[in-house]
């Protein structure tokens, strides 16, 4: 078809098609920078733990008062719950995956470093990579012999030089020796080394707020921990087990200490849909937003649409009474559409880049992969081609006796 007839009409309706070309930008705009950063946030809340995220659940308890002996004591408390039935591994820990808080440390290379290479999370507890499942992929795991006490460690100092092997993350390995093997290698807390013995797959820093980039920067040290005051109890069961294991936990933990306080008491998929409920919020509100823009866009383009076949009704008419068919009008209006939105997106596209320039300067985001603009483009199109289709329906199915009627 011919677009200068196009052309020439649209010049004739320059606001009327400047509203169409600057909505469908905006939406365009809009919607990539939208749809980038919702991806963005779906890929955070699948992030990789390095843990039997299904398999595990967590009780926080407090206990009232001083214990007499809470090393007893917290052996106690584990051989209680490892005697639940469905119980595989159980372990007191310092902590857990996506807990929004975190024990953390800097760490060196170089003994003589005046600034620390980067900072890295603590894991502490005896039995904690067999029951957080972590899974080793070089090395070994501590042995018996390793385990100091946390408590001991706490209050004397010569104790803590003792502590002398470390299990890291791959990713900590890669980040701190690059392209090389971390097994056996040694890095420097406060001055003090520690040789590397094993490394895992992975296992996720409790919190994030240094970034998603050092989100697997984590260590663990072979401290035991006690149950005096605060204590995390991890068992890992069956996941159809464990509604059932954690109850029995927390009456054997009851049973054991009828003072102590349970503050939690959860699974870590539980633990997990919390920490991440702010991302899925905002997925869903961003996907709210596209949704409407695009509702707003599409009843834009009708509601123009309409009112362009009511003011051209008698020039409709004249060119049906010329020979035109109604596929003819129906392809003209559509090519029409197709042209201000090619006009919109080639705008929008421009504006995307600018506003992911912004998001990147300020907020830190990743650019705007190009594949997005294409995707847009044909969607806008099909969106555009189907909001036209009824006004240029009932463009087509104008009669030719219009064009003999006094206006």
């Amino acid at each position: 078809m011919d677009i200068l007839p196009i052309l020439s009409t649209l010049r004739r309706h320059k606001i009327t098609a400047l509203l169409v070309v600057l909505e469908i930008a905006l939406t365009c705009a809009i919607v990539c920078n939208a749809v980038f950063l919702i991806s963005q946030r779906l890929d955070r809340m699948k992030m990789f733990s390095g843990v039997a995220e299904h398999e595990l659940v967590q009780i926080q308890a407090y206990g009232i008062g001083k214990t007499a002996d809470a090393k007893a004591h917290a052996q106690e408390d584990l051989l209680r719950l490892r005697q639940i039935p469905g119980v595989k591994e159980v372990a007191l820990v310092n902590q857990v995956p996506f807990t929004n808080s975190s024990w953390n440390t800097s760490i060196k290379l170089d003994p003589e470093q005046k600034q620390a290479t980067l900072n890295a999370t603590q894991y502490f507890g005896e039995n904690l990579i067999d029951t957080f499942g972590a899974q080793l992929v070089a090395g070994r795991d501590f042995e018996p012999g390793e385990y100091l006490d946390m408590r001991e460690v706490a209050r004397d100092e010569k104790l803590a030089k003792k502590i002398n092997t470390l299990i890291i993350t791959r990713d900590l390995g890669q980040k701190l020796w690059p392209g090389q093997s971390a097994l056996g290698k040694t890095i420097y807390l406060g001055g003090d080394p520690a040789r590397v013995v094993g490394v895992v797959a992975g296992l996720i820093r409790p919190s994030l707020f240094n970034g998603d980039a050092s989100a697997q920067w984590s260590m663990v040290f072979p401290l035991r921990m006690d149950s005096d005051n605060a204590s995390r109890y991890v068992l890992r069961t069956a996941p159809k087990d464990r509604d059932r294991v954690l109850a029995a936990a927390v009456a054997a933990l009851r049973k054991a200490d009828p003072h102590r306080i349970i503050l939690e008491k959860k699974t870590l998929d539980d633990i997990r849909a919390e920490f991440f409920q702010d991302d899925r919020a905002m997925a869903g509100l961003l996907l709210g937003v596209c949704i409407a823009l695009l509702v707003v866009t599409g009843l834009g383009i009708v509601g123009l649409g309409s009112f362009w076949v009511a003011q051209r009704r008698r020039t409709i008419g004249v060119r049906r009474a010329l020979g035109a068919t109604r596929g003819s009008i129906l392809r003209y209006f559509q090519t029409e559409n197709f042209l201000l939105a090619t006009i919109g997106i080639a705008l929008g596209m421009a504006l995307a880049y600018g506003i992911n320039l912004f998001l990147m300067l300020h907020y830190e985001l990743p650019r705007l992969p190009a594949y997005y603009f294409p995707v847009g483009a044909i969607a806008l199109w099909l969106i555009g081609q189907v909001a036209v289709l009824g006004p240029a329906m009932r463009a087509a199915a104008v009669p030719p006796v219009v064009a003999t009627r006094s206006v």
